[in-house]
C-alpha cells in the first residue's frame, strides 16, 4: 500500500464499497470527498463508492442517506450505483469495504485473493476497528454517519501522514 501522498502528478485512488452502493459507500465516499477537499488535497485524490451486489444498480443514494449527508452541506447529486469489478482492483490504490462481509464478497470479486493489501475496512483505520453500522437495517443513519466521519478521518491521517 501506498505509504504517502506526494506526487503532485499522481492522483491517489480509493474506491468505498458496501452491499448496495446506496447508504454506506456513497456516504464514505462523499464525506472523504469533503475532508480532502477542506484539506485542499482535491486534485491529487480520486474517490468513488461501488456495491458487491447488483440489487440497487443505477440507483440513486437512498434518501434518508441523502438527507444526512445534506444536514452537513454536503451534496450527492448525479451519484447512482455501480458495481464493484475485477477490474477496479488495478485501478485503486485502496478499495475500503464497510464491513466483514462486504470484504468476504470483495476478495471474490477481485479474483480471490488481496496480493497487494489493498482490501481493509474502514473502521480498521481507526482505534476501534469494527463494522461500519449499516442503516438499511436500522435505520440509524447518525450511527453510520459518525463511523463514516471517524474512519474517513483516520484513513485521510494514514495516506497523509509521513512513515518511516
Amino acid at each position: 500500500m501506498k505509504q504517502t501522498v506526494n506526487k503532485a502528478s499522481e492522483k491517489y485512488r480509493i474506491l468505498f464499497v458496501c452491499h448496495g452502493n446506496i447508504c454506506r459507500s456513497p456516504m464514505a465516499e462523499f464525506v472523504m470527498k469533503q475532508m480532502v477537499s477542506d484539506a485542499g488535497l482535491s486534485d491529487i485524490f480520486e474517490i468513488a463508492s461501488a456495491a458487491t451486489s447488483t440489487e440497487e444498480l443505477g440507483n440513486p443514494v437512498y434518501p434518508p442517506a441523502r438527507r444526512k449527508l445534506a444536514e452537513h452541506g454536503i451534496s450527492c447529486d448525479k451519484k447512482t450505483a455501480r458495481q464493484l469489478r475485477r477490474a477496479d482492483y488495478d485501478c485503486y490504490d485502496l478499495l475500503i469495504g464497510m464491513d466483514s462481509y462486504n470484504i468476504r464478497n470483495m476478495i471474490r470479486m477481485c479474483g480471490g485473493d488481496d496480493p497487494e493489501g489493498k482490501i481493509h475496512k474502514l473502521l480498521d483505520f481507526t482505534t476501534r476497528p469494527d463494522d461500519v453500522a449499516d442503516p438499511w437495517y436500522t435505520g440509524n443513519f447518525d450511527a453510520t454517519w459518525r463511523d463514516c466521519v471517524e474512519g474517513c478521518r483516520a484513513l485521510l491521517d494514514y495516506i497523509i501522514s509521513p512513515r518511516s
